[in-house]
């Protein structure tokens, strides 16, 4: 079961900016935590990639991602970040996702202020509802946590409509109303990205996307200008989906799979990745319960 506490402690024992794999599903999840890594993020995006088969345009439902959340948070024991997109709504609404997520075990919501529907942080077309409207999205998800070791992220996508100045304002803002983590969406140079964290105090991530509109950045630089996460969304996702077409290239060119094992994981591995041996033990442990109370009637 996911943990919901210590993520604040991670981010600030960690020796360069904490690295925040992203995953679409609960078997991603696991790979995650078995390759050693110390929290995942729930990405809006590889959710809605890998579930509907659709862009990253709003298209998913907050039912869809909670159930999600609640699968993968059953799967591993690290924290999960929560990209809860848009908060599904207004303040109201906000405040009832967050309590769904945090129930289903996230230790971080992040809450971004594009009108809805949204579209990634990395798409052309964006826009942002008011400084004020999103404001008050945040202080309903602060008041709405059960638990204050379950952080609040605010996205702001503000820079690429508005400019620098004004999203760094946004960030200032939305940590004044409570938000523990800020994120400004999509900088395009090294240059803005120092000037976000010189300009508003507080614990930053920083968002890689390969191919997108942000420079990818080397974990120690990262640390150099400030950040405190370093996000990789999809990485997973994306390298998963190159696996699976060599293989489905090597089946079609040969008719089989004879010749395939090293572009797969094997047979064993799949199901100590899926925790096999643990369900086995359960299964004989609870068989004989039931054959002792057999013998006993």
């Amino acid at each position: 079961m996911a943990s919901t506490l210590g993520l604040r402690a991670l981010i600030e024992r960690s020796s360069g900016p904490l690295i925040l794999p992203g995953a679409p599903n609960a078997l991603t999840a696991r790979v995650v935590e078995q390759s050693g890594f110390e929290a995942l993020y729930v990405s809006g995006a590889g959710v809605t990639n890998s579930y509907l088969g659709v862009p990253d345009l709003g298209l998913l439902s907050v039912t869809e991602l909670v159930s999600h959340v609640a699968a993968m948070a059953e799967a591993v024991s690290i924290p999960l970040v929560v990209d809860a997109d848009t908060g599904f709504g207004n303040a109201l609404n906000v405040q009832r996702t967050v309590r769904q997520l945090e129930r289903a075990g996230a230790a971080a919501i992040q809450i971004e202020d594009q009108v809805s529907p949204k579209k990634c942080g990395h798409f052309a077309g964006k826009d942002v509802v008011s400084r004020e409207e999103m404001v008050g999205k945040i202080k309903a998800a602060v008041d709405a946590r059960l638990d204050p070791e379950m952080l609040v992220i605010a996205r702001t996508d503000a820079l690429a409509t508005e400019g620098l100045e004004a999203a760094c304002e946004r960030a200032a803002a939305y940590s004044e109303a409570g938000a523990d983590i800020l994120f400004v969406e999509a900088p395009r140079t090294l240059e803005q990205m120092a000037y976000v964290v010189r300009t508003v105090p507080g614990i930053h991530m920083a968002n890689m996307v390969e191919g997108g509109l942000t420079p990818l950045t080397t974990r120690q630089e990262l640390g150099e200008l400030g950040f405190s996460i370093a996000l990789y969304a999809n990485a997973a996702m994306r390298g998963a989906v190159a696996g699976a077409r060599r293989v489905m290239e090597h089946l079609l060119t040969h008719g089989d799979t004879k010749e395939a094992a090293d572009l797969m994981i094997t047979w064993a591995d799949r199901q100590e990745l899926v925790r096999k041996p643990e369900f086995d033990e359960l299964d004989r442990r609870y068989a004989a319960d039931l054959v002792g109370q057999e013998a006993s009637a």
